[in-house]
């Protein structure tokens, strides 16, 4: 039987966070799918410098646990896009500061773009046509790879 490629979902830090703070969410079951290498979950640079700084803002004593949490997910991180991918992904989105994020998924190639950023890439199905990705929150996210393995 041929080996199937494991689904590669890329997070953005709304994702991220929320993975991580939740106990029961659809983001934490991709977070223990990853864990368990059933998926892949890759995140550009800035998401990790992100939310490192507002933890270490709002609630230092939670650093060790989001360190924790993300190398027993095993998540993959990547650079950031270069400034040029950066301009060309500004045409495929609504809002300019999401730009990096969507240069950074289609820079990787993802299967899969997670968010909760609804208003900017998830309510506008523009964005993913014109970028070529999958978008959707956490629980799309999740559906989809339980299609993907058969289990819908």
């Amino acid at each position: 039987m041929p080996q199937v490629a494991k689904p590669d979902l890329f997070f953005d830090s709304s994702a991220v966070f929320a993975g991580i703070a939740s106990g029961t969410g659809a983001g934490r079951v991709l977070l223990q799918l990853a864990e368990a290498r059933v998926i892949a979950i890759t995140v550009p640079e800035q998401v990790i410098v992100e939310k490192e700084r507002a933890l270490a803002r709002r609630a230092a004593a939670a650093l060790p646990f989001f360190r924790q949490a993300l190398r027993a997910s095993h998540i993959r991180i990547v650079r950031d896009p270069h400034l040029a991918q950066v301009l060309a992904a500004r045409d495929l989105i609504g809002h300019e500061a999401d730009a990096p994020i969507q240069a950074a998924a289609m820079q990787v190639n993802t299967d899969f773009l997670v968010t909760l950023n609804r208003r900017y890439f998830v309510d506008d199905p523009q964005v993913a046509l014109r970028s070529g990705l999958h978008i959707g929150t956490p629980g799309d996210a999740l559906a989809w790879v339980r299609r993907g393995l058969g289990g819908e």
